[in-house]
Formats: structure tokens, sequence, C-alpha cells
């Protein structure tokens, strides 16, 4: 098991020759860390599917397999997977075409604008610059400029 960490933990189509065959060797034996690896590479297989009929099935029974794995990290693993699995399906049902990117965007922009607003004397000055730097709003026109 020495120096056989990194093995456990990077992707098989990264893995050097050598370190393949070292690998090899060590998927012979039937330790709690070969186990989980073998589950940890049989879940890449959920993010194959199209269906989220067929996905969710894979999922349930993988789920099934590692709470019965009694490799406690795998439970948890497991648990946290069941308890966000409506989320998950949503991506197939989505056909992977979403991205929670826009979203961080916005609540960045969100805390940025709150962070500059500190210095407003009442919660409606806040929400209206709020309003400004997520809506993109015009901003009034004024009689003069401020330097």
């Amino acid at each position: 098991m020495t120096k056989s960490r990194w093995l456990l933990l990077k992707r098989p189509e990264h893995l050097s020759d050598t370190q393949e065959t070292k690998l090899a060797e060590l998927l012979q034996y039937n330790l709690r860390s070969v186990r989980a690896y073998l589950l940890k590479e049989e879940f890449q297989f959920f993010w194959s599917y199209v269906s989220p009929y067929w996905a969710g099935r894979f999922l349930d029974r993988w789920c099934t397999k590692a709470m019965r794995s009694k490799i406690e990290p795998m439970k948890k693993v497991a648990r946290m997977l069941q308890g966000h699995r409506a989320l998950l399906l949503n991506w197939f049902r989505a056909k992977g075409q979403l991205s929670s990117g826009v979203v961080e965007g916005f609540n960045t922009k969100a805390k940025l604008t709150s962070r500059k607003s500190f210095g407003f004397r009442t919660y409606r000055g806040a929400e209206i610059a709020l309003y400004h730097a997520l809506g993109a709003l015009p901003t009034p026109e004024f009689t003069h400029r401020f330097c």
C-alpha cells in the first residue's frame, strides 16, 4: 500500500504505464481502499446516462451498494447523493445544457453590491442599488455631473 494513495485517487486514463501495473497488482487484494476505488470508478458511469429514469435507477443501485459496503466515507457520499437525488436528475432533464455559472455570477454581483452599500442609511437604498446592479436598470439623468 505504500505510495499507492495517488494511484487510487487518479483517473485511470491519466495513469502512466508503471502506475497501471502497480494498480493492477493492488486491485488483486480485497482491501477496503480497493473496494472504495472500484465504487468510485463505477459511479463515473452515472454521467453517461441520457434518460433521467435510468440514471435514477443506476443512482439507487449504486447508493445501495455503497451503503452495504461497510465503508463509512462511501456511506456518507451515498447519503449525500440520495439527499440531492432530485437535483442530480435535473441535470439529465436539462440534457447537460444548463450551468450554474450564471447563478454564481449573479450571487457574486449581489454580494459585491451589498458590500458597496454598507454606507447607505436605509435598507431601501441598498435594495435600489441591488435592483440597478442586477437588473441593469438605467441610471437617472442629473442636471449636473459630479466629478
